[in-house]
C-alpha cells in the first residue's frame, strides 16, 4: 500500500503523471472507446505533464458510458482486455433506466482493495477489530470491497445479510463487534431499533461506525444523532463510486473533512456549468476523477456529479492539521449537481435539508416531495414522529418549519404522518420524490 499522504505536492504529482502515462500505454489499442478519445485529444503518443492532460482530454460523463453500453451490450466498448481476463462484475445502484455494469480483473480488484485498506488505516482499524457488514450482498460494489479488505487486514469479518435489524444488533453484541459498516441512515435506524427493543448500546463494543453511500457522515447534525445513539463509537465518513472505486477517507483530526486518495486518483474540481477548473476565490465545484490503477474499464476525467468544497489550507499549499498534503474537502460531499432544487430563488441540496431535519431527534423518518405541477416548484416535507411523541406532531411540524424559515427565509409545508408510513432504508436513502406534471395528450398539442 503506497502512502503518499504526507509527501510534498511535487512527489504526489510525479507519481500521478507516471501512473497516468502507464495507464494510457496499457489502454491503447485494446480499448476502442478510450483509444478513440485519446487519439482525438492528441494524447495517444505521449503526455508531457498533468496540465496538458487536463487541458486536452475531454471530460467523460455517465451518460456517455451508458450510451456506449447500450450500443455495445452488455459491457460497452470501454473494455481493455478480453472478457476472459475479468473475474468481477458489479453495477451501479441506478433507480431509473439500466444500471451501469462494471468489470474488474484480479489486478484491478487488488488496486480497489488497497484503497479500502487506506480507509481502514485512517480510521484506526487493525487486525484486532471485529467488523460487521450490515447489508445484504448484491451487485453494489462498495460493501464487497469493504468486506474483502477487512478480511485481508486480518479482521474477524461478520456478514449481516438476511437479518432484520434486531437480529443484527444481537449478533453485534454477541460477537463483541468493534467496527460497523453501513449507511448513515441505517446506522440511525439500528440505533432507534435498539432503543425500541430495550437494547443498551452503551454496553456495545462498537468503537467505529464507517459510513458511506450518502452525505450524512459529514453532516454535523447527523453525526451528533449517531453519537447519541451509539455512545461508544466514533463516526467515520468515506465516499466512493462503483465507476471509480473508494475515493476519500475522513481526516482523523478534523471530522467532516475528507482527504482524496491521490495515490489512486488524479482529482480536479471544476465549475459544474462551464466545465472549467475553479480558480481565484471559487472554493466549490464538481469533483472530477481519473482512476490511475483500474485498467480493465478505465475512466479519464470522469464527472462524478459530486459537489465539494476545497479546503482553504490546502489551497494555500499548507498541510492539514494531521500532516497530510492530499487534496482536502471541507464538509464532505455537499450534494450532487443533478439533485439541486431551485426553490423561490434559493438553491437547496438534500444534504442541507438532512442537516436541519436531524437537529430534531424526535423525527424518526422523513420524505421530501417536490411538486413541479404548477408554474413554480413547491416543497412539502412529511415527517414521522418517533414512537411516544406522536401527539406532539403538530408542534414538531411548526418547529421544523420555523427552522427552515430561519435558515433560508422559505415557507415549507411540514406534515406529520402516522408511525410506519414512511419507508426505511438499508442502502442509499431515497427520500426525495418529484411530482411532475402529466405530459400533454397527443391530441392536445398545439
Amino acid at each position: 500500500m503506497m502512502d503518499l499522504s504526507r509527501q510534498p505536492r511535487a512527489a504526489i504529482e510525479h507519481h500521478q503523471l507516471d501512473r497516468l502515462r502507464r495507464l494510457i500505454a496499457e489502454v491503447i489499442p485494446g480499448n476502442h472507446f478510450q483509444t478513440a478519445r485519446l487519439r482525438t485529444a492528441g494524447l495517444a503518443a505521449g503526455l508531457s505533464d498533468l496540465t496538458e492532460f487536463s487541458r486536452r482530454m475531454p471530460l467523460t460523463t455517465k451518460y456517455e458510458i451508458a450510451v456506449d453500453q447500450q450500443a455495445h451490450p452488455p459491457y460497452g466498448s470501454n473494455v481493455t482486455f478480453p472478457l476472459t481476463r475479468f473475474t468481477r462484475l458489479h453495477q451501479t445502484s441506478s433507480t431509473t433506466g439500466s444500471p451501469l455494469r462494471w468489470l474488474d480483473t484480479p489486478g484491478d480488484w487488488a488496486w480497489l482493495l488497497d484503497g479500502w485498506k487506506q480507509v481502514y488505516a485512517a480510521a484506526g482499524v487493525t487486525a484486532a477489530d471485529r467488523v460487521f457488514a450490515a447489508f445484504s450482498f448484491g451487485p453494489f460494489i462498495g460493501f464487497w470491497m469493504a468486506f474483502e479488505a477487512a478480511l485481508q487486514i486480518g479482521c474477524l469479518t461478520i456478514p449481516g445479510g438476511s437479518m432484520n435489524s434486531v437480529t443484527r444488533l444481537r449478533a453485534m453484541l454477541a460477537n463483541d463487534v468493534t467496527v460497523l459498516l453501513c449507511t448513515p441512515t441505517y446506522a440511525i435506524r439500528l440505533g432507534e431499533v435498539a432503543r425500541e427493543e430495550g437494547i443498551d448500546l452503551s454496553r456495545a463494543a462498537v468503537r467505529r461506525i464507517i459510513v458511506a453511500g450518502e452525505p450524512g457522515g459529514s453532516i454535523p447534525a447527523v453525526r451528533e444523532r449517531l453519537h447519541a445513539l451509539w455512545p461508544t463509537a466514533r463516526v467515520v465518513d468515506h465516499h466512493g463510486m462503483t465507476e471509480v472505486g473508494p475515493v476519500t477517507y475522513e481526516c482523523p483530526d478534523r471530522p467532516t473533512t475528507l482527504h482524496v486518495m491521490e495515490s489512486h486518483y488524479l482529482a480536479e474540481v471544476i465549475h459544474p456549468v462551464t466545465g472549467e477548473p475553479i480558480a481565484g476565490e471559487q472554493h466549490e465545484g464538481e469533483l472530477v476523477l481519473t482512476p490511475l490503477g483500474r485498467i480493465g474499464m478505465p475512466l479519464f476525467r470522469y464527472r462524478t456529479g459530486d459537489l465539494v468544497r476545497l479546503d482553504e489550507r490546502w489551497r494555500r499549499g499548507e498541510p492539514c492539521a494531521c500532516g497530510r498534503t492530499l487534496m482536502t474537502l471541507t464538509g464532505g460531499i455537499l450534494g450532487r449537481a443533478d439533485d439541486m432544487v431551485f426553490l423561490r430563488g434559493v438553491n437547496l441540496f438534500p444534504s442541507a435539508v438532512d442537516e436541519i431535519v436531524h437537529r430534531f431527534p424526535d423525527i424518526q423518518e422523513y420524505r421530501v416531495e417536490i411538486d413541479s405541477r404548477g408554474a413554480l416548484d413547491e416543497m412539502r416535507i412529511l415527517i414521522e414522529p418517533a414512537s411516544g411523541v406522536a401527539a406532539e406532531g403538530p408542534d414538531l411540524c411548526r418547529r421544523l418549519a420555523k427552522a427552515f424559515r430561519d435558515t433560508w427565509n422559505l415557507r415549507i409545508d411540514v406534515v406529520a404522518v402516522p408511525a410506519g408510513q414512511l419507508p426505511r432504508f438499508e442502502m442509499k436513502a431515497r427520500r426525495w420524490v418529484r411530482l411532475a406534471r402529466e405530459p400533454a395528450a397527443e391530441g392536445n398539442r398545439s
